[in-house]
């Protein structure tokens, strides 16, 4: 296959589906979580939990990185965009993420805070050699996809001997995630998150390959199978799966051949241990501190850390406790189990980082699932 269309051929899509009712055993239920924002949003988009016979389920996982960063570092960011030398650089879905009490880096830019959105790494080292008199940080987030551009402008602010440069390190690892919710099933007052496999990310099994993921399955007993975005990739994916654990086999396998090796790339990754290193812990959102789940400057950089520059002290606050993106994030509940989702909760009102990302579990039913929430009630 060449082109996107080929991949949401509609005939295709249905043979798929047929396989999967046919190869999935009605006695038993097939609970498998998604790994990845992007899935989500194909999963709701192209509708294919419709496609699905009812014993399988899909989870949706803690695959956003803006979703999964806690109210404290947003609190954090806050607070050094209010000091009147730093020019805070961030992308652009950061804005209307929700601190504690209503707090957001949008409302500090209104406030006076001098908060630049950026596409792009090198756009915050442009602004750095244009205000050489300001100091200008880099909010860095996301998974291991996002993780390459911040070690490469690392480097390229040593090679250009910028002082004025730094940056607010916030980016988390996929594989640690994952071994804590297989290794934390139970939810307090809630109920255990049951899971019978794993659809693996797609752009972080591109760089960090599919080798990480092998502990799923040789320590938990859990299969993973990497999926491309489009429907054909995820159906397939999903039958894949499903063929698994019929035949009580847990390995790693790749659906998305075509960009996905088990090695990734070698490259990138040399990168980003030449310059970055993981955290004793690091806090998500949903899932609590998270053993060696984030990353941190090494010592040899630290004239680039922005946590070390400014004396930054962690804050760890309580989300709104009327919002259950921590417990969407963790599988436990759906976007529409959230009595805030549609009424107080929407894209122009978010009250949960859920919804303000366009990874977001929340923003996508939004944008796709809730009409099938609306004609089913109507079926019904």
């Amino acid at each position: 296959m060449k082109y996107a269309d080929e991949f949401r051929d509609k005939e295709i899509a249905l043979g798929l589906a047929k396989a999967i009712r046919s190869e999935a055993d009605s006695q038993r239920p097939y609970r498998f979580m998604e790994f990845c924002g992007g899935h989500t949003h194909a999963i709701s988009r192209y509708g294919l939990e419709d496609m699905l016979p009812k014993n399988v389920r899909m989870i949706h996982g803690p695959g956003c990185p803006v979703c999964v960063l806690p109210a404290g570092r947003i609190d954090m960011a806050i607070r050094l965009a209010e000091r009147p030398e730093v020019i805070l650089c961030i992308y652009g879905d950061l804005m209307r993420v929700p601190g504690s009490q209503g707090a957001s880096l949008l409302k500090a830019k209104a406030r006076g805070g001098d908060i630049r959105m950026v596409y792009s790494t090198v756009d915050a080292i442009r602004i750095a050699e244009q205000n050489l008199e300001r100091e200008v940080v880099f909010f860095a987030i996301g998974f291991e996809t996002t993780t390459p551009p911040t070690a490469v402008v690392i480097r390229l602010a040593e090679k250009k001997r910028l002082g004025n440069f730094t940056v607010f390190c916030n980016h988390v690892l996929t594989p640690p995630a994952m071994q804590n919710i297989l290794e934390s099933p139970d939810i307090r007052n809630i109920g255990r998150v049951e899971i019978d496999g794993f659809v693996g990310p797609a752009h972080v099994s591109i760089v960090i390959g599919t080798e990480p993921y092998e502990f799923c399955a040789e320590e938990f007993g859990r299969p993973v199978v990497i999926s491309g975005f489009e429907p054909l990739d995820m159906m397939q994916a999903i039958l894949m799966l499903v063929r698994q654990v019929n035949e009580h086999r847990h390995q790693v396998e790749n659906q998305y051949s075509r960009a996905v090796t088990r090695e990734g790339n070698l490259r990138a990754k040399e990168e980003v241990s030449d310059i970055l290193e993981p955290r004793d812990q690091f806090e998500w959102r949903g899932l609590g501190l998270v053993p060696y789940s984030g990353l941190k400057l090494k010592r040899t950089y630290a004239r680039f850390d922005a946590e070390i520059r400014f004396g930054m002290n962690e804050l760890r606050v309580a989300d709104n406790p009327a919002c259950e993106c921590g417990m969407i994030l963790r599988g436990v509940k759906k976007p529409v189990d959230c009595k805030l989702f549609g009424t107080v909760c929407m894209p122009e009102t978010p009250m949960g980082s859920c919804m303000v990302s366009c990874e977001g579990a929340c923003a996508a039913h939004w944008t796709y699932g809730r009409f099938r929430d609306h004609q089913q009630r109507r079926a019904s």
